[in-house]
């Protein structure tokens, strides 16, 4: 059986059997959250690591939206490890600001049609690519909604944007629940503290605002 199976597992936590693959994938994960909210570098290699890992994850219990979000985190994270290395290297600090109304709305509207279309395509994928995934999505609307603003909050924070944590706290409130009835307690547990930590990134970054 293999290590990056879900069916192999690391220990049980009372009835629930937390899998290697889960566990690191989640460690890794909210070690680079916590390192984002402080502004701290690492916080990209550690998640290159933890989003290979969750690709081969979420692929295993159909959630599609989930997996195919890996890819873009996997090529974010490294445009982002670069855009902060320049910056590092240009000040002390790295600093954050809020969007001006026009690049909030726009943001709003890009969540509103990439759901739309993301929904769409995951309803399709068991018809589209049956070999691939033989197993209808799993709430395809919600977890594209999520997978979408995911994107966004990902962006955002890239380019050092505050509102990006405000997706974010969206995303952990609906993923709590999500990934609790998809029977991956452990990653639904991280979420709760994933929300903790949001809320402290917004705080933390919101303070130092350049626009606040």
């Amino acid at each position: 059986m293999s290590l990056f199976s879900i069916d192999t597992i690391f220990l049980n936590i009372g009835d629930y059997p937390l899998s290697y693959i889960e566990f690191a994938g989640t460690v890794l994960y909210f070690l680079s959250v916590c390192l984002l909210s402080r502004k701290n570098i690492i916080t990209w290699p550690a998640g290159i690591l933890s989003v290979i890992l969750y690709f081969m994850l979420f692929y295993q219990i159909q959630l599609y939206s989930d997996m195919l979000e890996q890819i873009y985190y996997f090529i974010i994270c490294i445009i982002g490890w670069i855009t902060w290395h320049k910056r590092k290297s240009e000040s002390t600090d790295i600093q954050t600001s809020w969007s001006d109304k026009k690049g909030i709305w726009l943001s709003i509207l890009v969540v509103c049609v990439a759901t739309g279309a993301l929904s769409f395509c995951t309803c399709n994928f068991h018809n589209w690519f049956p070999v691939i995934f033989p197993e209808a999505a799993s709430f395809p609307v919600l977890d594209a909604s999520t997978t979408v603003m995911s994107f966004v909050a990902m962006y955002l924070v890239t380019i050092r944007r505050n509102e990006g944590w405000v997706y974010w706290i969206i995303v952990d409130i609906v993923a709590i629940w999500l990934y609790w009835v998809k029977d991956v307690h452990f990653i639904s547990v991280q979420y709760v503290f994933l929300f903790g930590m949001a809320v402290y990134g917004l705080l933390n970054w919101k303070k130092n605002a350049k626009n606040t």
